[in-house]
C-alpha cells in the first residue's frame, strides 16, 4: 500500500477544512436583549438606554434584540421580561429602577440567562444592577437653582415614583438647601414621564407660584414644561443629556446623567467575563463622561466655581449627597 504524503498546500486546506466550523461557533456573537418601559425616541432616559444598546452592537459585536414601549406595570414588566428571556438570549437588560421587581422574580425562573437591572438596586445569583449616580449631578443642579433664583422658589417635575427618580428629587432638595436654605422648593411627581399636556399645566402651575428654575426629570414630557418655561422667561436644567445644546434660550444647565452606560458597561462587562452577579454597580462624578452637571456659558464665574468645588468635594467623598428627602409635595393641577 502506497501512503500519500500531502503538500503545503493540501494539508493548509486540510487544517482549514477542519478548523471553519470550531471558529464559527467561537466567533458566534452574544446575544443581549434589553426591555424599555418607554419610547426609544423619548430624548430622555429611554433614548440614552438604546444608545448605549446600540452601541454595545457597534462597538462590542453582540446581536442585539429589545422591546419598548411597555407600561411601567409590575405585571407588565414581568411579561415582556419573560418573553424576551424566553427567546434565549445570554443577557437580559431591564433599563430603569421599575424593574427592579420584575426582573428579580423573572432572572429566577431562568437561571441560565444572566440578567441586569440598570439603575437598579437587585442582586441575584444570575442577577446584577448597574447605577449611574445621577443623584450626585442632581445635587449640583439644586445648588445651581438656588444660586440663580432671583425670586427665591425653584421648582422639580418629575412622573413615575420610581428609586432613581426619588433618589434625585432628594438630592436636588440637598443641593438647594445646601447652597441657600432660604430658598423654597416646589416638587412634583405627575405620574407620567411622556404626557406633554400635563407637564406644561405643572409647570404653568409653579410658574403662578414665582418659580424661577425648574429642573425636569422628565422623558418625552419635558417638551411641554419647555414650551411654559420658553413663553414666561423661565429657566429649566435639564437631565440625562445636555439640554444647553439642544434649547440654549431655555436650559441654564444640564443634570447629565447617561444611563446608556449603565447599560453598555453591563454588556461589556458580560462579553469580557467579567458579569458581576449579585453585585450592584456605580458609577459617578468620578466619570465626568458619565455624570457631571452642564452648564451653559451665561452662568457666572464665581458660582460656576461653587458647584465645581462642591462637585470635588462629592469625589472626595468629604461632601455626601443625601438620597432621601420627605416634605410636602406641589399638587398636580387637575
Amino acid at each position: 500500500m502506497t501512503l500519500l504524503r500531502p503538500n503545503r498546500r493540501t494539508a493548509l486546506a486540510l487544517i482549514a477544512a477542519t478548523s471553519l466550523p470550531t471558529l464559527g461557533r467561537a466567533q458566534a456573537p452574544k446575544k443581549v436583549a434589553a426591555l424599555f418601559a418607554g419610547r426609544i425616541d423619548d430624548r430622555g432616559f429611554m433614548q440614552a438606554g438604546y444608545d448605549g444598546l446600540k452601541l454595545a452592537e457597534a462597538r462590542l459585536g453582540v446581536s442585539i434584540a429589545f422591546k419598548q414601549g411597555v407600561q411601567p406595570k409590575p405585571e407588565d414588566l414581568s411579561a415582556a421580561l419573560r418573553e424576551l428571556a424566553a427567546a434565549g438570549p445570554d443577557l437580559v437588560i431591564a433599563h430603569g429602577g421599575q424593574n427592579n421587581a420584575a426582573a428579580r422574580a423573572v432572572a429566577a425562573e431562568f437561571p441560565a440567562v444572566r440578567f441586569a437591572v440598570t439603575q437598579g438596586n437587585v442582586t441575584g445569583t444570575n442577577l446584577a444592577s448597574y447605577e449611574v449616580l445621577q443623584e450626585q449631578s442632581a445635587f449640583l443642579a439644586g445648588m445651581l437653582a438656588a444660586l440663580t433664583t432671583r425670586t427665591g422658589v425653584v421648582g422639580h417635575m418629575s412622573g413615575i415614583r420610581v428609586t432613581p427618580g426619588l433618589k434625585g428629587r432628594a438630592a436636588y432638595a440637598a443641593g438647594v438647601a445646601h447652597a441657600d436654605p432660604k430658598v423654597i422648593l416646589l416638587t412634583n411627581f405627575s405620574g407620567n414621564q411622556d404626557d406633554n399636556a400635563l407637564s406644561e399645566k405643572v409647570a404653568r402651575a409653579m410658574i403662578a407660584k414665582d418659580a424661577q428654575v425648574i429642573f425636569t426629570m422628565l422623558n418625552a414630557g419635558r417638551d411641554g414644561v419647555t414650551a411654559a418655561c420658553r413663553e414666561r422667561g423661565i429657566k429649566q436644567i435639564g437631565n440625562v443629556g445636555d439640554w444647553t445644546a439642544i434649547a440654549p434660550d431655555v436650559f441654564i444647565a444640564s443634570a447629565f446623567a447617561d444611563s446608556g452606560r449603565a447599560l453598555f458597561d453591563a454588556v461589556s462587562d458580560f462579553t469580557a467575563g467579567k458579569f458581576a452577579a449579585g453585585e450592584i454597580k456605580h458609577l459617578g462624578l468620578q466619570a465626568p463622561e458619565a455624570v457631571r452637571l452642564v452648564m451653559a456659558p451665561s452662568v457666572p464665574v464665581d458660582i460656576r466655581g461653587r458647584i465645581e468645588a462642591a462637585a470635588s468635594a462629592i469625589v472626595a467623598g468629604s461632601l455626601k449627597v443625601p438620597v432621601e428627602w420627605a416634605g410636602s409635595e406641589f399638587p398636580t393641577p387637575a
